[in-house]
C-alpha cells in the first residue's frame, strides 16, 4: 500500500479539526464532573441547542420579529448562544441537580440522561432528524488556506484556533486565577470554604453554567461544518465520554490533550485502515483502564 506523506499530513489536519471539537467537548464534561461530581449524560444536548440557536436565529429570527432583514449573524451567535444555553443550564442546576450532590453519581446520570432525551425528543418532533444546513458562516472564512501539503478550509482552521484558545482560557481560569481556586476549594472542601464567607451554591451554579456554555459554543463552532440535527450531540457524546475517561474523570488539561490527541489518531488511522478509525477511541480507552484506570491524567483514588 503506498500512502504518501502528503495523505498522511492532510488526514492529521482533519483529525486536528475534530479533535479540537472533542477537547471543547470534552472540557465542559471535565469541568462539570471534576467541580460538581456529576455525570451530565446532558452534555450533547447542550451542544445540539447550541447549534439550533445559532440555526434559529440566522434564518428564523427575522420572521418572528416581522422583518426579513433581521438575522444573528454567527460572531453574535458565538456570544448568545453560549450564554442562553447556560442559562437553561443554571435552571436545571437550581431546580434539579443541587439536590442531588448528597447521594450516588448515579443519580445524577439518571437526571441528566433523562433531560438529554426530552430536548431531543421535542427537537426531533419539528426538525429533520437528518440535519438542517447552516447558511450563517461569514464571507471572512470562506475559501482555502494553502498549507503547502494541502488546501485547508479557512474556517475549519478558525474552528481549531478559537476551540483551543477557549480551552486554554477556561485552564487558565480555573488553575491560575482566584475565582479558580474559589471553585476548586468550594468542591474539595465546602464546609470550611462556607466558612471564609464564599458563596459555595453560586460557585457550583456558575461552574455548571460554565461546563454547558462550552458545549453550546461547541455547537456554534460546529454548525457550518456538519449538518445542524437532533440527533448531533448523542451522536458524538459516547466518544466525548471517552476522551473523559481516557484523560482522567475531572482533569481539564487531561481533556483537552486526550481530546486533540485522539482526533490526531483517529485522522492517521483513517488513512492506513478506514475501518478502525470509528473504533480506535475506545481501543485506546481499554487499554488506558487497563493501565491506568484513573486515566493518563486523573487521580487516582
Amino acid at each position: 500500500m503506498d500512502i504518501s506523506l502528503q495523505a498522511i499530513l492532510s488526514q492529521a489536519m482533519l483529525g486536528l479539526n475534530n479533535g479540537a471539537f472533542y477537547a471543547l467537548l470534552s472540557l465542559g464534561l471535565a469541568v462539570i464532573f471534576g467541580m460538581l461530581n456529576v455525570v451530565n449524560f446532558a452534555h450533547g444536548a447542550f451542544y445540539m441547542l447550541g447549534a439550533f440557536v445559532a440555526l434559529l436565529g440566522y434564518d428564523f429570527l427575522g420572521k418572528w420579529l416581522g422583518d426579513e432583514g433581521v438575522r444573528l449573524s454567527f460572531w453574535a451567535a458565538l456570544l448568545v448562544s453560549p450564554l442562553l444555553v447556560g442559562l437553561l443550564g443554571v435552571l436545571i442546576e437550581r431546580l434539579m441537580l443541587r439536590r442531588l450532590y448528597q447521594v450516588d453519581h448515579l443519580y445524577g446520570l439518571l437526571l441528566t440522561f433523562g433531560l438529554a432525551l426530552i430536548l431531543e425528543g421535542l427537537f426531533s418532533n419539528y426538525f429533520n432528524v437528518a440535519g438542517e444546513p447552516y447558511n450563517g458562516k461569514p464571507a471572512v472564512l470562506e475559501g482555502a488556506v494553502n498549507l503547502g501539503f494541502m488546501f485547508f478550509p479557512k474556517y475549519r482552521l478558525f474552528s481549531i484556533v478559537l476551540s483551543l484558545a477557549v480551552c486554554f482560557a477556561v485552564w487558565f481560569l480555573i488553575e491560575r486565577t482566584r475565582l479558580g481556586s474559589y471553585l476548586r476549594a468550594g468542591t474539595e472542601n465546602p464546609d470550611v470554604t462556607r466558612a471564609f464567607g464564599i458563596d459555595v451554591p453560586l460557585l457550583r451554579t456558575l461552574t455548571y453554567f460554565l461546563g454547558v456554555a462550552l458545549a453550546g459554543l461547541a455547537g456554534v463552532v460546529a454548525a457550518p461544518i456538519y449538518s445542524v440535527s437532533p440527533k448531533m450531540g448523542s451522536d458524538l457524546i459516547i466518544i466525548v465520554f471517552a476522551v473523559v475517561v481516557i484523560g482522567g474523570m475531572g482533569s481539564i488539561m487531561g481533556a483537552i490533550l486526550t481530546g486533540l490527541a485522539l482526533g490526531l489518531l483517529e485522522g492517521v488511522v483513517k488513512v492506513f485502515y478506514p475501518p478502525l478509525a470509528n473504533t480506535v477511541i475506545f481501543i485506546v480507552m481499554a487499554l488506558v483502564l487497563l493501565w491506568r484506570p484513573a486515566g493518563l491524567f486523573g487521580k487516582e483514588a
